[in-house]
């Protein structure tokens, strides 16, 4: 666990993690949060199927948090992306609307999110949806399984090449 140091509105600062060579710094992300092409290969597995394999994905980077990688929806086979109820706003990338992911006779509720009508800056996220590691067999980023954020909200994904500290666990509300 990182040590915090000083204040800012009364909440406790965490130390970044320095990276090493090949390593980024979530706390060198930008806020707003920064849009970028990626070309890594992307695995999703559940119940034992790849349900996304793909090289064209675009990442969201925001400062304290890991990169959360968005696919292209057409890249998951039919049925697996199912509309879920609810959703969320980001002040940046507007309205997100929520799927269940359904493979293998296993659906996870609410596992996925997209942004119908992104907000200005954003538009790249249009067509793609963003999953929660968390309820996926795996996630794999360029042959590394990624590690999850903690929380329920982000959804970001942690490979060896991202430090932190990371928002999302229990008293990283106010970061």
């Amino acid at each position: 666990m990182a040590q915090a140091h000083g204040f800012f509105g009364g909440i406790k600062r965490p130390h970044p993690i320095k990276p090493r060579p090949g390593q980024e710094s979530v706390w060198d992300y930008p806020r707003p949060p920064r849009v970028e092409v990626r070309t890594d290969r992307i695995v999703v597995r559940l119940a034992g199927q790849v349900i996304v394999d793909t090289t064209d994905a675009v990442r969201v980077l925001e400062t304290s948090h890991p990169p959360v990688y968005y696919l292209p929806m057409d890249a998951f086979p039919s049925g697996a992306l199912v509309g879920a109820e609810g959703f969320s706003f980001c002040e940046f990338k507007g309205r997100a609307h929520y799927f269940d992911v359904v493979a293998g006779g296993i659906r996870v509720t609410r596992a996925g999110w997209r942004y119908p009508e992104p907000g200005p800056g954003f538009e790249a996220l249009k067509d793609r949806v963003a999953l929660y590691p968390e309820g996926m067999d795996a996630c794999q980023v360029n042959g590394e399984q990624v590690t999850f954020q903690e929380g329920n909200f982000y959804g970001g994904w942690i490979t060896r090449k991202i430090v932190g500290p990371f928002k999302g666990g229990p008293g990283t509300a106010g970061w």
